[in-house]
């Protein structure tokens, strides 16, 4: 055997001989290298995809037209589905928008109800047919159900909506008024029935029920002004065009250049709408004015990667004084003093390495939990096994603060006195 096997053979068993000699220090000290591990990878991964769900998806549309006001209130109202509505928009301004040369797609919305909190929104059959909620992809309702048919009240229910609600194909509910959800809000008098139910998007959408528009205008309760007077529908009455009213408009255009020349048009030169485009911009800025968090975030978890960088240093430090006969014995014996300064080195890198291998196991389950936080509140889905560049550089950190905590007591381990040592004690 050549001397570079024999000497690391040497260090193995005495680094082996240690740990399983000091068991329950290793332990804890491995547990809360695997916390700081773990806790650092989520913050990372759980921020990526966070801003890669709601800032960088391919999105099958370029622009959602709306109320004047807040372009970012915009885009989480009708493409997250998690702000209130800005404001309405007459329907002339969606007819306009519609037939505009620029626009390849444009699809209306009406919000204002829910059931269980899960929000209505009121479409047309171009949400089926046409309407792309991610780049070539659409709605496919599950075998045996179909879209609503835009004259009757027939509803549409994402799969989160389903599985929350426990609502089935040709169940009946009745819409409650507002997008909160909250107890005691006032239902309508309406009926809808479940027609279909969509296959899971892994989207917002999941977490909307879809009705016919026209089915909003006449539910109960409801005023429209897009005349700028109140008008309320009545039972097998027409409703004039000037009445109606949206929320929002999602739109596919025909190329940037058609969405700059309708941006300056609707947002520098008119003054009854806005045009938020592109959609990324917009929920970049949102992310840019919170990174302030993700610092707070990341500072936290490199703080608790010192805390267990120091815990190892501790937990081997405190061991030295009931090894130093150890030592004398093992350099009584030929090794060198180099040979047992690597040898506690090794030691905590090793307890550094099975840190981070633990903390893969936690990062799963605290991105998990996340996960399902996320879902829940806002209908997107991280997943838990995209790749992320941390999962390759934090463990050769680790390693490395590990080794670097393991100096000074390697230091100690290399001045021990032979000779003091060795005496036995009385």
């Amino acid at each position: 055997m050549s001397p570079f096997f024999a000497r690391s053979r040497a260090l193995g068993l005495i680094v082996r001989r240690s740990l399983r000699q000091h068991l329950l220090s290793t332990a804890i000290t491995v547990l809360s290298t695997a916390l700081a591990a773990g806790l650092v990878m989520s913050v990372f991964a759980v921020h990526e995809q966070s801003r890669r769900a709601f800032a960088g998806g391919p999105l099958g549309f370029d622009a959602v037209l709306g109320a004047r006001g807040s372009q970012l209130q915009l885009v989480l109202n009708a493409v997250f589905h998690l702000e209130t509505s800005p404001g309405n928009i007459p329907w002339s301004l969606y007819r306009e928008i519609a037939t505009d040369p620029r626009v390849e797609l444009a699809l209306p919305y009406a919000v204002g109800d829910n059931f269980q909190g899960s929000r209505i929104v009121g479409t047309t059959r171009d949400v089926f047919d046409k309407f792309e909620f991610q780049r070539g992809q659409r709605f496919q309702v599950r075998p045996g159900g179909r879209p609503f048919d835009a004259g009757r009240r027939e509803a549409v229910i994402g799969s989160f909506v389903a599985r929350e609600s426990g609502l089935e194909l040709g169940d009946h509910f009745q819409p409650a008024h507002g997008v909160s959800g909250r107890p005691g809000e006032p239902e309508h008098p309406e009926e809808y029935v479940v027609v279909g139910i969509l296959e899971t998007t892994s989207s917002p959408s999941d977490r909307v029920i879809w009705i016919p528009i026209e089915g909003v205008f006449r539910m109960g309760g409801h005023v429209l002004r897009g005349s700028g007077e109140e008008f309320e529908a009545r039972a097998g009455a027409e409703i004039p065009d000037e009445h109606k009213e949206v929320s929002a408009v999602l739109l596919k255009l025909r190329g940037s250049r058609a969405g700059l020349q309708l941006a300056n048009l609707i947002n520098r030169q008119g003054k009854e709408a806005t045009m938020a485009w592109p959609i990324a911009r917009v929920m970049s800025e949102l992310f840019n004015k919170l990174g302030w968090v993700q610092q707070v975030l990341q500072l936290v978890a490199w703080l608790v990667v010192v805390v267990a960088a120091g815990s190892i240093l501790a937990s081997i430090y405190n061991t030295m004084n009931e090894r130093r006969r150890e030592f004398a014995i093992l350099r009584a014996l030929g090794a060198k003093r180099r040979t047992v300064f690597a040898a506690i080195v090794l030691e905590a890198a090793v307890i550094a390495l099975l840190g981070v291998l633990v903390g893969y196991f936690v990062y799963g389950g605290i991105l998990a939990v996340a996960a399902s936080i996320i879902r829940q509140e806002t209908g997107v889905a991280i997943d838990l096994w995209r790749f992320h560049p941390v999962f390759l550089w934090l463990p050769l950190l680790m390693l490395g603060l590990g080794a670097l905590a393991g100096l000074l007591p390697a230091r100690k381990a290399y001045s021990t006195d032979v000779a003091s040592n060795l005496v036995p004690s009385s």
